[in-house]
């Protein structure tokens, strides 16, 4: 069994409130190992019990000399502030590489019939649209392609038309 701690009221102890650990004046015993104080910083009440305190206690005064800054630890002064470096020229857009529903929406213009997206996805690979390096592509392009068709309905790019087959809406064909 470990010895009591033996803390004194009126004293400052490092206490963990909240987390972390902060000055704390204590300023009576509550019983059962759990006190009431002071946190210093910014003047709370708090509870805190005898697991929570650290250390041996300073008086107000103790604490207070420790707080302030020392001569030897004052800081040096600022060395110059380095030059900031000019800014470099705008940099160039790079050159966006099409989405895979990009790409479809290329090779279904250029069709001008309904596909199935396992055809759109050869085209799209066979032009350089699209590159993957994906196991099943056209199962992604179909799942982005009812995705957009759930999500946007009559606005978004593509229609279904029969089984696993699409085409290019209006707002598709002003896309392209």
């Amino acid at each position: 069994m470990s010895a009591k701690r033996k803390i004194e009221v009126g004293k400052v102890y490092s206490t963990k409130v909240g987390g972390t650990f902060l000055p704390v004046r204590i300023d009576r015993s509550l019983g059962h190992g759990r006190y009431e104080g002071i946190c210093m910083p910014d003047g709370k009440t708090v509870k805190v019990a005898t697991d929570a305190v650290k250390g041996a206690g300073v008086t107000v005064e103790q604490w207070q000399a420790q707080r302030q800054p020392q001569e030897q630890d004052a800081p040096a002064p600022a060395a110059e502030p380095k030059a900031k470096k000019p800014k470099a020229a705008a940099k160039e857009k790079k050159e966006r590489k099409p989405s895979g529903l990009d790409a479809a929406v290329a090779v279904l213009a250029e069709a001008g019939t309904p596909m199935n997206t396992t055809d759109m996805v050869k085209r799209m690979l066979e032009t350089g649209l699209w590159k993957t390096g994906g196991k099943t592509p056209a199962a992604t392009i179909y799942a982005a392609i009812i995705r957009e068709i759930s999500v946007k309905g009559d606005q978004g790019r593509f229609r279904k038309t029969d089984r696993g087959h699409f085409e290019l809406t209006a707002a598709g064909k002003e896309a392209k």
